[in-house]
């Protein structure tokens, strides 16, 4: 390894204070889906309970991570990051001993935001302290980490609910993250060097007083406008006219745009300098990733549902049928990072089409069950290109889109990257859930999954579109 490409100890050790609470937040998304079942047992949830202990945490996560990497950036990302994994490690103690159901959601609510203050700060340290190809090695490593995530959560909350029983296991999944979340506190206290703790910004991002402008109008317009657009998709059971908070959210982002320029004009720090939209890798690169996730973080909820109500499968086999996708992605994660800045956009591309091959491949592999035909096991192959694929697509084009943001925005622009892929998400959710399960109402589970494919390769052939644009643009270059 020459030594462009080598780390220092300080480095690694960012790496190990950074990614390890990184991973124990993603892990409480991808383990919740197959313990939902135990935790209604348990402490009599209703369905609409069980569906906030899924939207809780999406929501306060998605609305915090503008602000909180605006925050990290103003007053200190070690602070930032501190506050987070205290927060989510304290949440995650409360779920796992909660009595009823109520108080369940509420420490989920929490969990998110802890999770959205800690993540802007991971992406921001990686920023400020790696340089050139260890950058895109350390994202490479970041991406890892989500591959892993995805692996072990769902196979992790299976397993521990085959261990300790139905009433104990659900409980674990929550309690195993505190000892983690210790441990990161102790080591960031130890290991973070000094510059973590101080600001990011410029002394230009100060306000006209002296003390640090977070931009508090900025603040609660974003997050108003967020989570109006996000609530629609998450909480769509209750009733038609929740839809109206859809228009309501888009007014409030154009409000909060308008004032960002204004802020701007004053010669006031915004919360987020609109200008960095017309850094072109920035732009097209948020749209790409922003389109993936509309389409592909639903194909592990799909297949965990298809698994266990449409073939009758456990929720441990429900797991482990994306355990080689997710492992997969872990790997060509890391071997993406070492590769990003000698191929560029062009590997983006490269796996948006591995992943396009992946749902067809899944289509049919579905088509034919429904004939009585083959093994859902044949799913093991065409789930790992799609995992495969995962690798090559979200950690490059992080690396890539991040590769010209000023360093005083890192962590507000990681934020902004957040939250359109948590929006995408959750939109993604709600819409190819929905497609499945009205096409199941009046066929079966295998026309359910087919279709909702079908839509989910559309949209990663938009994205693809994006991508190709961006590579026929040229590497990167300010407008």
């Amino acid at each position: 390894m020459s030594e462009s490409t080598k780390m220092t100890q300080t480095q690694k050790r960012i790496l190990i204070i950074g990614l390890v609470p990184l991973f124990m937040s993603l892990l409480s998304v991808s383990s919740i889906n197959v313990v939902l079942p135990s935790i209604a047992s348990d402490i009599h949830a209703s369905t609409s309970a069980l569906q906030w202990v899924l939207t809780g945490y999406a929501l306060s996560f998605g609305v915090v991570l503008v602000a909180a990497g605006r925050a990290g950036d103003v007053f200190g990302r070690g602070q930032l990051f501190v506050i987070g994994v205290g927060l989510f490690g304290l949440s995650s103690l409360v779920a796992g001993i909660a009595p009823d159901p109520l108080t369940l959601n509420i420490s989920r609510v929490t969990m998110g935001l802890g999770s959205g203050f800690l993540n802007p700060q991971v992406v921001g340290l990686l920023q400020q302290y790696f340089q050139g190809p260890p950058r895109g090695r350390a994202f490479g490593l970041m991406g890892t980490t989500v591959g892993l995530s995805v692996a072990i959560g769902p196979v992790l909350g299976g397993a521990l609910i085959a261990l300790f029983g139905s009433d104990l296991g659900w409980r674990a999944t929550f309690l195993v993250n505190v000892p983690f979340a210790i441990a990161s506190l102790i080591l960031a206290r130890v290991w973070l060097p000094s510059g973590a703790w101080r600001p990011a910004v410029d002394q230009d991002a100060k306000s006209t007083d002296g003390g640090k402008d977070l931009d508090p109008v900025g603040v609660i317009l974003l997050g108003v406008g967020v989570l109006l657009i996000l609530l629609p998709f998450v909480e769509s059971s209750l009733g038609w006219f929740i839809w109206l908070s859809l228009p309501l959210g888009c007014g409030a982002i154009w409000l909060w745009a308008w004032w960002e320029r204004r802020y701007a004009r004053l010669g006031r720090p915004p919360m987020v300098d609109l200008d960095l939209f017309r850094i072109r890798s920035f732009s097209n690169g948020s749209i790409i990733i922003a389109l993936y996730f509309l389409g592909v973080t639903s194909v592990w909820v799909l297949v965990a549902m298809y698994m266990q109500q449409g073939l009758g499968h456990t929720a441990l086999a429900a797991g482990m049928i994306g355990l080689p996708a997710a492992l997969c992605s872990a790997v060509s994660a890391d071997v993406s990072g070492r590769f990003v800045f000698q191929i560029g956009r062009r590997l983006v591309v490269w796996g948006i089409a591995l992943c396009l091959m992946g749902l067809l491949a899944t289509i049919g592999v579905v088509a034919l069950l429904s004939q009585g035909i083959g093994s859902e096991w044949w799913m093991l192959l065409t789930l790992a290109f799609i995992g495969t694929a995962q690798g090559m697509v979200i950690s490059p084009n992080q690396t890539l889109t991040l590769q010209e943001v000023p360093l005083r925005y890192a962590g507000s622009s990681g934020g902004v990257l957040q939250t359109g892929q948590r929006i995408g998400t959750s939109m993604g959710l709600a819409i190819m859930t929905a497609l499945a399960f009205s096409i199941t109402a009046v066929s079966n589970w295998h026309w359910g999954m087919i279709g909702a494919f079908v839509a989910i390769a559309v949209v990663v052939i938009l994205a693809g579109i994006v991508g190709i644009v961006e590579v026929r643009r040229g590497g990167p270059r300010r407008p």
